[in-house]
Parts: structure tokens; sequence; C-alpha cells
């Protein structure tokens, strides 16, 4: 494709989405259908000037890696644009470090893999409304028995009134005898729901234990993305409601590629184990760690800045890069095992999700910056601070 076709072709995808062709056009056709005199109307207002921005980005993003116009790829290239899936956008990230094209194939596999994961969320989501509708039920059947037994109680004492009256009056002894035939009916529903109790909480007790099992990553035993998620939504409108400040951050394991392909996928597995258990103990009723999703990691610390939050996470880094690991497989030195991160002030951000994106954005420059390092997010995720440590390659790769 030449310039002049590239320039048409994106002026033409422009205008498909209502922009009107490219900017220089634009300004031209403006000035042109202006009358002598009268100036330009200025744009409406910045989210104008940032939906058109998106549009545009969108829009080289399909034409840079000659992707076709559909509705799968313009979502996907929303999310990648907008931060809406820092997942795929991550991933899509590493696949231009390492200079492999990113194609149509390509990009469904990544966004079946994140179905199988939206469908983790979807089952998850469910079980918590099924936990609702058993607590509903079992307040329900316990307010029941309570009454029947209630019922009971006063049924017997009129009987036992009727029973103490001389006359042979044949009502009364009907009427007596049918109320004990209802005493004995309702005391059998009182046992039905008293069963129906035991079975609703074995049945909660189950439930509760499945959830946290969903909730686990068996590898590490920390707590997965879909309970951090959870942690994490709760605990932005809890502190922001009372005033506590929050920090939420990224953590990544450096060259774990490498690690997997010199020692194997076993041998990775524990550096991951081991790595979970160093950050696990700076974990507390005030902070949150749990794995992302492969060798990542998010931290969540209330009551905390994000200057406190890089000084935790730092000294926990460096704790980690000074010690020695061996693979007892092999007796093979792994070198030193570190992490680097991007911490970011939550409520420096309108919702949880856009400040989760900007430590991934942090966690991004921390990697570009030689790894082994703690970066803070701006106040427009522009510029960080860092504390830096030595590191033996000055690769740049998300890894």
């Amino acid at each position: 494709m030449t310039e002049h076709d590239d320039s048409h072709a994106r002026g033409g995808l422009m205008r498909w989405f209502g922009l009107g062709g490219s900017r220089r056009e634009d300004s031209d056709a403006g000035e042109q259908a202006s009358p002598a005199g009268e100036s330009r109307p200025q744009a409406t207002d910045a989210r104008e000037r940032m939906r058109q921005k998106t549009l545009e980005e969108i829009t080289s993003f399909l034409l840079t890696h000659r992707l076709p116009v559909s509705v799968a790829t313009l979502e996907i290239a929303h999310d990648i644009v907008t931060g809406a899936n820092p997942m795929v956008g991550r991933l899509v990230a590493e696949r231009i470090s390492s200079r492999e094209p990113i194609t149509l194939a390509w990009l469904e596999d990544v966004v079946i893999a994140q179905s199988r994961d939206n469908s983790g969320e979807q089952l998850h989501h469910l079980v918590m409304r099924l936990e609702s509708s058993i607590a509903e039920f079992a307040a329900t059947t316990t307010a029941a028995r309570t009454a029947t037994n209630d019922y009971n109680s006063a049924l017997e004492a009129h009987v036992g009134d009727l029973g103490t009256v001389g006359s042979a009056n044949e009502v009364i002894v009907q009427l007596a005898s049918l109320a004990r035939d209802m005493i004995s009916r309702t005391r059998d529903i009182e046992r039905e729901l008293s069963r129906s109790e035991r079975e609703t909480r074995a049945l909660q007790k189950n439930l509760a234990d499945a959830r946290r099992e969903a909730e686990m990553d068996h590898l590490t035993g920390l707590p997965n993305r879909r309970a951090f998620e959870a942690v994490l939504k709760q605990e932005f409108g809890e502190s922001r409601e009372v005033g506590d400040t929050l920090a939420v951050a990224f953590c990544d394991i450096d060259n774990f590629k490498r690690i997997n392909d010199v020692h194997g996928h076993e041998a990775g597995d524990r550096i991951l184990r081991t790595v979970a258990q160093s950050l696990a103990k700076i974990s507390n009723d005030k902070c949150h760690v749990a794995r992302h999703g492969g060798e990542e990691f998010v931290v969540l610390l209330r009551g905390k800045t994000a200057l406190e939050a890089m000084d935790i996470l730092d000294n926990a880094r460096e704790k980690l890069a000074t010690r020695k690991f061996v693979n007892r497989a092999t007796d093979l030195p792994f070198g030193r095992i570190s992490f680097s991160a991007g911490v970011a002030d939550a409520h420096a951000y309108e919702t949880s999700g856009e400040a989760l994106r900007a430590a991934d954005e942090a966690l991004f420059r921390a990697k570009s910056a030689g790894r082994n390092c703690v970066h803070v997010a701006g106040p427009a995720d522009a510029a960080g601070q860092a504390f830096e440590g030595d590191d033996d390659t000055g690769e740049h790769e998300y890894s």
C-alpha cells in the first residue's frame, strides 16, 4: 500500500466512523466553507475530543496491522485502545515487542481464552446468586417452623380446654377430634421444616466451601483474580466513603519465560510459589495479595498512599532479589529472581478499573526501565517515580 493509498484508506475509514476524513481535510474544508471574517467553531468539549481520539486510534490499530473491519475486530481494538481489557492489551504489547504479527487468527485465540475466564466469572456470579436465594429460603423456613410451633402450642391449649367441658355435646367432641388431627399434621410439617433447615445449612456450607475453592489459585494458595476484583470493588467504595487512602499494584516476575525455557515449567511453578510466599508476607487485613494470572500478582493496600505502598513493595522486591535460588532437580542456579511493580493511588481515578489500568501502565514502564524496580503512576499516568535495582540485561521486554 502506497503512502497515498494508506492516506486514502485511512480517510475513508475515518469517514465511515463519522469523523469526515483526516484532520487536514477537515481543516481545509472548514476554511473553505466558513464565510470571510468568521472564525471556525471550536471543538465541542473534552469528551468529544476524547471520543475522536479513541476512534482515530482504533482506525490506526486496524490499518497498521492490516486487520479486516468487522464487529469482532472493532470490539477488540476498542478494548485495547481504551484499556478496557488490560490482559489482551498486555499480550498485544508483548507480541509487538517481540516483532510478531498481530493477525486475526491470533486475536481470535486470545479472545477465546478470555471467554473461558469470563465463563468462570459467570459461574462465580451464579453461585453467589444461588447462595443468596438459599439464605432467603432458610430464613423463610425458620420463620415458618417457628410460626407452626407457636400455632401448635396455642391449639393444644384450646383442645385441652375443650376436654375439660363436662358436656357430651357431639359437636364439641368432633371439634376436639379435628383439632387433634390438625395438631398431628402440623407436627409432621414442623419436623419436615426442621429437616429442610438442616439440609439448607449443609448446602450453604458446601456452597461456601465451593466458592472459596473457586476463588483460590491452587498453584500458589493465594486468592485468584475474581476474588481480588470483588475485594477491590468493595474496598474502593468503602475507603472512598470514609476517606481512607487506598493503593493498588501490579507485580510481574522478571524474565519468567527464560526461567521456564532453561529450567522447565515444574521449576517455574516453584518460582511462582516462592514469589507468592514473599508477597504473602506483607498481606494482612489491610493488605490483600492475589495471583492475577500467569506470572502476575496484584496487591491492594488499604490505608496506604501510593508512595507508602511503593516502599512496602520495594522492600519485598529487594529481599527477594538478594536471595540465592538453586534448581534442586539439576543443582543449577536460577540466577537472581526479581519482580517489577507498578503502583497507583486508587482514588486518583474515577473507577477501580481505571486505577488498575494505571497500575498496569506503571508496571509496563518499570519493565521498560530495565525491570527489578517499582514505578508509581502519575496523575494522568504520564510519569512515575521508581526505586531501581541493577539488572543484568538491557533488554526491554515485558517478561
